[in-house]
């Protein structure tokens, strides 16, 4: 059979008619390469450099087809291996009144966290995992509320992942992280995860206390009392249309107070998007293609936030790092796979995504086990072989079909594709990571 151009290419511009970026995830490779080398490989009648064929960027279909086979058996042995994160919502409370809480609109819920409901969850995960990499993640809500009633089960909870040798990752607003530090083991700790949203005014015009109390500054002397500590900080910066401009300050604040040179310090942009439900309309939300272009557009201009936070744009920033491209991803969506979430009621979801929805159960822990089994086996199967747009999609091992909820969220069904730029972010990644 004659060879054709690999499906797999991903091409994109650096400079118009100059210069492009070639990336093909199943062959391993990427390339800078000439507006006339570009041209070659898009007439597709032949005469390609033998240069392609090493890196793979042509090939002959049957042999390609049989290497996506042998890369997806790889994917699904080293999935299978995985260590699993378990969601733990010991409470859907919350003391902060977020502009853009998306579970506002969650039913509240009567039952309320008891160490009966703790032991069962651990009886359960303990079976259920058995065998398996895994740990767990407090999450809410807000995990990590004042009141007496409230500490002591957390601290029953800690206790009991420390009996059984279980470490656990909080997801905090980090405004009572000062109560709960004497709790917070750094042998079983792996991470605190807080979000700050910029600098004070900006932060606090977002994120204040029900009171209205600004929150920022004893955040961040949370933070500091963390790392002191030497417990991990993962710091998370919410971002939209409100916020974008302050980026650059919030990166040269925590450069200041010396934070990104410690090692236990870490940084994440998550982008505000309508998940279920968005408090404030959808009229200040990013795409997630405007949300890399305006943080290209600002590194641009203040280079120094690339010492607070080095953003993916997909592929780019492993690339730039590791000297090679991430393994192909034949699946993005972690849920009942990778990931599981239970809260305080004794009910299991999907992921961190579905927690909370009624209409997401998966079954339940407590007060007695059982398992939807029909539910979470569709869960388990989505993976791009499985979603019809997917399949000859030539993103499809970067982007690994999306997420699950999203996509069931705005298409109505989990095997519908969550589809992202990424040939758009590949070349601002190109143009930040590899201008030289």
């Amino acid at each position: 059979m004659n060879p054709f151009p690999s499906r797999h290419n991903i091409i994109s511009e650096i400079e118009p008619d100059k210069e492009y970026l070639i990336v093909n995830i199943l062959s391993g490779n990427a390339d800078f390469i000439s507006g006339h080398e570009y041209k070659i490989l898009k007439d597709s009648r032949g005469g390609y450099p033998s240069e392609f064929f090493k890196k793979g960027y042509v090939t002959d279909p049957s042999t390609e087809e049989l290497n996506y086979r042998l890369r997806y058996i790889d994917f699904l042995e080293n999935r299978d291996k995985e260590e699993i994160q378990l969601f733990f919502v010991p409470s859907y409370q919350c003391n902060f009144n977020c502009s853009y809480c998306y579970q506002s609109d969650y039913p509240s819920l009567k039952n309320h966290l008891s160490t009966e409901i703790i032991d069962k969850f651990f009886n359960f995960i303990l079976e259920q995992f058995s065998g398996s990499q895994f740990y767990i993640t407090l999450f809410g809500g807000e995990p990590l509320l004042a009141g007496k009633k409230h500490f002591e089960l957390i601290e029953y909870f800690i206790n009991k992942a420390t009996t059984f040798n279980i470490t656990l990752a909080i997801v905090t607003n980090g405004f009572t992280l000062n109560q709960y530090l004497p709790l917070l083991n750094k042998k079983i700790i792996r991470e605190v995860q807080v979000t700050l949203d910029g600098t004070s005014e900006i932060h606090n015009s977002r994120r204040s206390e029900k009171s209205g109390m600004p929150t920022f500054e004893r955040i961040a002397k949370n933070i500091d009392l963390c790392l002191d500590a030497e417990i991990p900080v993962n710091l998370r910066m919410v971002v939209d249309g409100d916020n974008i401009e302050n980026l650059p300050c919030l990166a040269q604040f925590a450069i200041e107070k010396g934070w990104t040179r410690n090692p236990g310090f870490k940084t994440q942009l998550g982008r505000n998007y309508e998940l279920h439900y968005c408090q404030n309309g959808p009229g200040k939300l990013l795409s997630r293609l405007e949300l890399y272009q305006q943080v290209y557009r600002l590194i641009k201009a203040n280079p120094h936030i690339v010492e607070f936070h080095k953003p993916a744009f997909s592929a780019m920033r492993f690339l730039s790092e590791n000297g090679k491209l991430p393994d192909p991803i034949f699946d993005a969506c972690p849920a009942c796979k990778s990931e599981w979430a239970f809260d305080h009621t004794g009910t299991i979801y999907s992921c961190t995504a579905t927690v909370g929805k009624p209409d997401e159960k998966l079954g339940t822990f407590y007060p007695d086990i059982k398992l939807e089994k029909d539910k979470i086996e569709l869960w388990q199967l989505r993976d791009v072989l499985h979603i019809e747009k997917c399949r000859d999609c030539n993103l499809q091992l970067l982007c690994g079909g999306g997420c699950g909820s999203i996509a069931k969220n705005q298409l109505g069904n989990i095997f519908a594709p969550d589809c992202r730029p990424l040939e758009e972010l590949h070349s601002l990644g190109a143009k930040i990571y590899f201008s030289h």
